[in-house]
């Protein structure tokens, strides 16, 4: 069983910084990538950013600059800060927990429960 429970979503305005956290537990030996992903209101869910677990990173163009990912090996757990937000930004945020080794040496994917973050003028 692998879990993960998301915090740090909430309402803010335009400029404003928010930081999200994913605290993933459970029968984990180790976990690849941890990720963020986002949507909104009648869209597809969208890669944000991902962070391996050797710290390579990738963004969406549209955070670049902005939102910075990272994570906590030892707590097996992935941040997302979030400055100078936009409008556009509002959406469920997601962690994903993609290749997680299990202690029985299977391979799971995981996405969490989701987030809301409200970015309003």
């Amino acid at each position: 069983q692998v879990h993960a429970v998301e915090s740090g979503g909430g309402l803010v305005q335009p400029g404003g910084s928010l930081r999200l956290s994913c605290a993933a537990s459970g029968s984990i030996r180790t976990i690849t990538v941890m990720g963020w992903y986002r949507q909104a209101p009648g869209k597809q869910r969208d890669m944000v950013a991902t962070i391996t677990n050797d710290g390579t990173i990738n963004y969406a163009d549209s955070v670049q600059g902005r939102f910075t990912i990272s994570r906590d090996n030892a707590k097996n757990t992935v941040y997302l800060q979030m400055n100078s937000l936009k409008p556009e930004d509002t959406a469920v945020y997601y962690c994903k927990l993609d290749r997680v080794l299990t202690i029985t040496w299977t391979w799971v994917n995981y996405w969490g429960q989701g987030t809301q973050v409200t970015v309003f003028s």
